[in-house]
């Protein structure tokens, strides 16, 4: 039964801890689309998209009217454009991507994610062609996101695609130069990606998805914050029990938004990501939920261990709360979109080493890093073989979204405003080369621990 105390609570983390749902994402299948003829499929991915979302963002915005609750950004993810325009005689998807950034204005939504390849075993021509899209794509649109999935635990980690990425995500960068290398913020390149992920700039509508479905992101390191401000002194037990019963309650939250949103669109639900998406504002950080923690500065020894455990209590409570929990779901680190992370930053206690370490036990990875514009591809695709391997190995989600800032250098940052923040240029250890290493390609075969059958 909900009390009058449950409500005024729920009132009090909206108003004053920035309490939100960070997204609701509609997945739509396009492998009815399929044409040979580019233009025809093009045509057929606009009318499929207009039509499934046409009512998609006025949805949120009664649902938010409604119910007082922020719903800060509505979004599409649609199936990989690899497999989806794979019988396009074409040599470049940039139409389709075009297409995608016109369909998503139509409709009103914030971003549309989809742009993307599954790749860890290996390449098809539509993979091929999509990955050389890239660049031109993401130059040439406001709204598409795009992913490469170069890693996975079952099939190892492919090294001619992580040698690719890093020339593509240098390609973006120039492309993009007179924006900050914007198009670099809406690419990421994944190990053991999920396919119902809703957070940009990394979801997709996954193959084994339904035709349509709806899917929610909540968001809630204030809350969480302020809820570890009353236990100074407690021990890591209690802390744990702490972050679990609000984890509880965020996700509620997200599971009543989720279902009210699936029955007005009459599509399905999907899952409730559970993620605790930080946002540039002060007092909405995962790095200051770290600090309350008893972390003089995010970065200091110990900030791991304090990670782990804020990640498994964020599961542990979202679990009891919605019985279809999915996406990446645990705690982001985006260096960018966390005013604790960029003060961590600048002070010096966090380091690209560091958050790597931490990437060991959040639900992501290297995540809105600006580096200098002069640092070689094959370091940043050294940077995703660390990644690619570390997820591998654990059997979790990670990722890289980094950004050669053209002309920038460290001690320079850079401001893309809204919820991608700003960043300082963080340094990078490229005076030490990892160009043989890269050149070798290949496949670096999957764990023992992937042998499960």
């Amino acid at each position: 039964m909900i009390t009058v105390d449950d409500i005024m609570e729920t009132n009090r983390m909206i108003t004053e801890n920035k309490l939100d749902v960070r997204t609701i994402t509609m997945g739509i299948s396009l492998r009815g689309c399929a044409h040979p003829n580019i233009k025809q499929f093009c045509d057929n991915v606009y009318d499929r998209i207009t039509t499934a979302a046409e009512f998609l963002v006025k949805t949120g915005e009664d649902i938010e009217a409604e119910y007082g609750i922020p719903i800060i950004h509505k979004r599409v993810s649609v199936t990989p454009i690899a497999i989806a325009a794979e019988a396009c005689k074409t040599d470049s998807y940039v139409p389709v991507a075009e297409t995608l950034d016109k369909a998503a204005k139509e409709v009103g939504v914030n971003f549309i994610g989809g742009f993307s390849a599954l790749v860890e075993k290996g390449f098809t021509q539509g993979d091929r062609i999509l990955i050389q899209s890239i660049p031109q794509a993401l130059a040439s649109t406001d709204l598409v996101c795009s992913s490469v999935n170069l890693a996975s635990t079952k099939a190892g980690i492919n090294m001619d695609c992580v040698r690719e990425m890093g020339e593509i995500i240098k390609r973006t960068a120039e492309l993009t130069r007179d924006r900050q290398a914007i198009g670099c913020a809406k690419l990421v390149v994944f190990a053991n990606a999920p396919g119902d992920n809703p957070f940009m700039a990394g979801a997709f509508h996954g193959v084994s998805e339904a035709e349509t479905v709806v899917s929610v992101g909540v968001s809630g390191p204030g809350v969480v914050k302020h809820a570890l401000e009353d236990k100074k002194g407690a021990d890591f037990t209690e802390i744990a029990e702490t972050v679990k019963r609000t984890a509880f309650k965020i996700t509620r939250v997200g599971q009543l938004v989720a279902r009210e949103a699936s029955r007005r669109l009459g599509v399905p639900f999907g899952i409730i990501d559970l993620s605790l998406a930080p946002t540039p504002a002060v007092g909405d950080s995962v790095a200051n939920v770290l600090e309350e923690m008893g972390l003089e500065s995010c970065g200091a020894p110990g900030t791991t261990a304090a990670l782990a455990l804020l990640n498994d209590a964020v599961k542990k409570g979202g679990l009891m709360a919605s019985s279809h929990v999915g996406g990446l779901s645990g705690a982001f680190i985006p260096v960018s979109e966390d005013a604790g992370m960029i003060d961590a930053v600048n002070c010096g206690s966090l380091s690209l080493e560091k958050l790597e370490a931490m990437t060991c036990v959040c639900s992501v990875g290297l995540d809105m890093i600006a580096i200098a514009g002069d640092t070689p591809a094959s370091t940043i695709s050294g940077i995703i073989a660390d990644e690619a391997a570390i997820g591998m190995i654990n059997n979790k989600t990670t990722a890289v979204r980094v950004i050669p800032v053209p002309g920038a250098k460290v001690g320079d940052s850079v401001e893309y405003g809204g919820l991608l923040g700003s960043c300082p240029i963080m340094p990078v250890k490229s005076q030490f080369s990892s160009e043989a290493f890269i050149a070798r390609g290949g496949r670096i075969p999957a764990p023992l621990r992937s042998l499960t059958n």
